[in-house]
């Protein structure tokens, strides 16, 4: 049997019917002892993707600067947590404050940690 080229291969694909595609993946499927799975399409690229900008980040505050009680507070305001939890969260610097957000959120967040005198870093 002569072999095929892939453009000739490329050629065959491109005229068949649904129904002969269907047939040929099964085909290979037994032949070859795999199976075939749909792959889901995802988004279209964006511009933001294409600038290389994630589209989560995580907010770490890295130091606490020398008003802590308003750290703590707008910890407290940020993140919901309780007094307490918010107060070890804040001692054990560096601490993610926030993961799996958005940037434009966690600019936010920066901003109102570091009016309160944090040092914060978004990656």
């Amino acid at each position: 049997m002569a072999k095929l080229t892939q453009d000739e291969i490329l050629s065959y694909l491109e005229e068949a019917t649904i129904l002969e595609l269907n047939e040929l993946v099964k085909a290979i499927e037994e032949k070859f002892g795999v199976v075939a799975a749909a792959v889901a399409a995802g988004p279209a690229a964006t511009d933001t993707a294409a600038n290389d900008e994630p589209s989560e980040v995580t907010v770490t505050m890295t130091n606490v600067g020398g008003t802590k009680v308003q750290v703590i507070k707008a910890v407290r305001e940020l993140t919901g947590l309780g007094l307490i939890d918010a107060k070890k969260l804040v001692d054990a610097v560096p601490a993610v404050i926030k993961e799996n957000i958005s940037p434009d959120e966690a600019e936010k967040i920066k901003e109102k940690l570091m009016e309160a005198g944090a040092t914060v870093e978004i990656k």
